[in-house]
């Protein structure tokens, strides 16, 4: 089972709701692939591992292209609305891991 792991970048602070991130170099990928993403609490330049595990963000994959890859999306799940009716927004890199059959 092919696996790996991505950097999900948000951007500088504030950051945004959502970002995404593409996973190529897989040769071996069929259109009919079933790909699993997650969030690893492994420490990146902007966050700790400890945050990894307690912040409000969703990964998923999805637009498999066969023999090349797809992309991981991410999406704050926080109801939490901030300053002027925007809502709440995630900052910064995240280490998210996958694996593929």
């Amino acid at each position: 089972m092919p696996s790996g792991t991505a950097t999900l970048d948000f951007g500088a602070f504030p950051g945004k709701s959502d970002a995404s991130v593409d996973v190529t170099g897989q040769a071996s990928m069929v259109s009919g692939s079933l790909v699993e993403a997650w969030i690893r609490p492994v420490a990146t330049s902007d966050h700790t591992a400890d945050e990894h595990m307690v912040e409000s963000l969703k990964v998923i994959a999805g637009n498999i292209v066969a023999a090349t890859g797809f992309t991981i999306y991410g999406f704050n799940t926080s109801e939490i609305i901030g300053p002027n009716d925007k809502g709440t927004r995630i900052y910064g890199q995240w280490t998210i891991a996958y694996a593929w059959i």
